[in-house]
């Protein structure tokens, strides 16, 4: 069996997911990943087949949406050359997880494809919203990369096509402790916007995780930490709270350690936004934005607050795994490789 998998690399949450899923999907088939996006900072240690910077999102300075690069740096012109470049009519399976070039090139095909991740979630009218919905932000989650069928992922089985999340091995296989440290993984800010406030609580000890930083290095109470997820990991599975973005998949490797999470949703981000709401009503301490008169206090009243007793259930990856590819519809055809966008 053929197993076309397109990633998103707009962000990292998606190379993570893809990274626990591509040994169970190798069970069943030869695996050909597409990663598509320009701003992901992992290293994807995938069987990457084809490459593309895709259509991705980019984020301003402290906190919001750069919309004048996500403008600069995308287009569609491009993309749908690409779409049609694509080969998904010489696999068995399309597995799309929210990649716009693919489900193109599935609809220019007329290629049966499963869209398979968190933003499939948002299909249903169950899976929650934030008070004031964005009729853009809606459109979006589902026109963006529509397919054939859906699976989704999210904290809770909103509807009955909605899968636990994929949490790594390495939580699961590993016991969590409390070591005191905060963990911080805000990659919508840069280290100006926010790093005053962290300095301030001279009394607590930061674990931050920030782009463009190469090595290891403590200054005063904050340790800075490049993007690795090995360093990351290990400072999850050992901290005292987690303070993060409105994204899906290390809000919910925290819940499955029972941590502490703060919660600020990218401004204007739609997903993170109804992300945000999840959250909130789940009892999670969620911010609008960190501002530097008010984020210090802000931090000490969330570790004041009362922790809410909470424990994600972890996706049982293989029992997925067999659920996608028995409701999948076959179709037939031999890979034929493709030079022009072949890595």
């Amino acid at each position: 069996m053929k197993i076309f998998y397109a990633v998103q690399a707009t962000g990292n949450g998606h190379i993570s997911r893809a990274v626990e899923l591509i040994p169970y999907l190798q069970k069943h088939g030869e695996v050909d990943i597409f990663l598509s996006g320009a701003n992901a900072t992992l290293q994807a240690n995938l069987p990457v087949r084809f490459r593309s910077s895709g259509l991705s999102l980019f984020y301003s300075k402290c906190g919001g949406l750069d919309y004048r690069r996500t403008w600069r740096d995308n287009s569609i012109l491009r993309a749908k050359r690409e779409a049609i470049q694509l080969p998904v009519e010489k696999y068995d399976i399309v597995i799309n997880d929210f990649e716009y070039i693919t489900s193109q090139a599935c609809q220019f095909k007329d290629i049966p494809s499963v869209q398979f991740g968190h933003q499939a979630s948002f299909i249903s009218s169950k899976t929650p919203r934030p008070e004031k919905r964005n009729q853009f932000g809606e459109m979006v989650l589902r026109k963006y990369a529509p397919a054939t069928s859906y699976i989704g992922l999210h904290f809770q089985r909103y509807d009955d096509f909605i899968f636990p999340p994929v949490v790594k091995s390495f939580f699961i296989n590993n016991e969590p402790s409390d070591k005191g440290h905060i963990t911080v993984y805000l990659p919508a800010y840069q280290q100006h916007c926010i790093e005053a406030c962290f300095s301030s609580l001279s009394h607590l000890h930061f674990h931050w995780f920030l782009h463009g930083i190469t090595q290891v290095e403590r200054r005063g109470n904050i340790t800075y930490y490049p993007v690795d997820t090995s360093l990351f990991n290990e400072s999850l599975l050992h901290c005292h709270g987690l303070i993060t973005g409105g994204g899906f998949e290390t809000p919910a490797e925290a819940l499955y350690l029972r941590k502490r999470i703060l919660s600020i949703p990218i401004r204007a981000q739609y997903e993170q936004q109804c992300n945000g709401a999840a959250l909130s009503a789940m009892g999670i301490t969620v911010l609008p934005e960190a501002r530097k008169d008010k984020f210090a206090a802000e931090i000490i009243n969330w570790l004041a607050s009362p922790r809410p007793i909470l424990q994600q259930e972890a996706n049982n990856v293989k029992e997925t795994v067999h659920y996608l590819l028995d409701n999948y519809p076959i179709a037939a055809g031999n890979y034929i490789q493709n030079d022009l966008i072949t890595v």
